[in-house]
């Protein structure tokens, strides 16, 4: 699977997979929150706390 078929796929499976949308909200907030101190890297913070919920929703299903 291409990395662009990866990418595409993950729009689809935040719909059908029930909470983890609500999930990677709390984490990318709680990244975000985290980032604080450093104001350039609070996007990043975001990006990283989003995809943990979703690589965490993976490891379970």
């Amino acid at each position: 699977m291409s990395l662009e078929d990866k990418i595409n796929a993950v729009p689809e499976t935040v719909k059908n997979t029930p909470g983890l949308g609500k999930s990677m909200a709390k984490w990318a907030a709680l990244g975000a929150v985290v980032a604080i101190p450093l104001p350039f890297t609070m996007p990043l913070g975001a990006v990283v706390g989003a995809t943990y919920a979703y690589w965490k929703r993976n490891k379970r299903g």
